[in-house]
């Protein structure tokens, strides 16, 4: 049960950005902007940083949400999906791919710089700044995201179709359009 009155019937972040409009427009433009903008990193790769973050801070609505979207737009679809939130270590990634990764899982754990082994170890699989700036960004983003959504114990949907239109929706319109 959500610790506010949430008046749409929608699911997660979807019902409180409806009920409450003045927030949704910016936080939709952050969204746009992260993981439909301009980047280094195809859109489908950011959406697959999303769902990370959001797997590890254990939010499923974000974490079904953005896998979805992910699936929609990588050569490995859901599989690749669910590799990555099993195991980021086996999930079939590129080298960059997977240690950026690794930057977004420190960003997620703490409120910290992240360490330089961890910034080198990108940087040596081709990172550039432009790559380690979006995959922090995100990563922090995300973990504002989750927090809102958890925070306030918004409606999980239990159907895996629902998660399924919604990423297919985010990857045609993008998010201005999502809620």
């Amino acid at each position: 049960m959500p610790h506010i009155t949430v008046v749409s019937d929608l699911p997660g972040i979807r019902g409180l950005m409806t009920d409450r409009p003045e927030s949704a427009a910016p936080l939709n433009a952050v969204a746009d902007a992260l993981l439909r903008g301009p980047s280094p990193l195809p859109r489908g790769e950011r959406e697959l940083i999303a769902t990370y973050v959001s797997e590890l801070n254990r939010t499923r609505f974000c974490s079904d949400t953005h896998g979805a979207a992910a699936a929609a737009q990588l050569e490995g679809g859901a599989d690749l999906v669910k590799a990555i939130q099993h195991d980021v270590d086996t999930a079939s990634l590129s080298p960059l791919l997977r240690a950026l990764l690794r930057v977004a899982a420190e960003v997620q754990a703490q409120a910290a710089p992240v360490r330089d082994e961890t910034i080198a170890a990108a940087r040596a699989e081709g990172a550039t700044d432009g790559h380690i700036h979006d995959t922090v960004l995100i990563a922090a983003a995300f973990c504002m995201y989750n927090r809102y959504v958890s925070g306030l114990a918004t409606v999980l949907l239990a159907e895996p179709g629902y998660y399924e239109e919604a990423g297919r929706r985010i990857a045609t319109h993008g998010y201005a359009r999502a809620v």
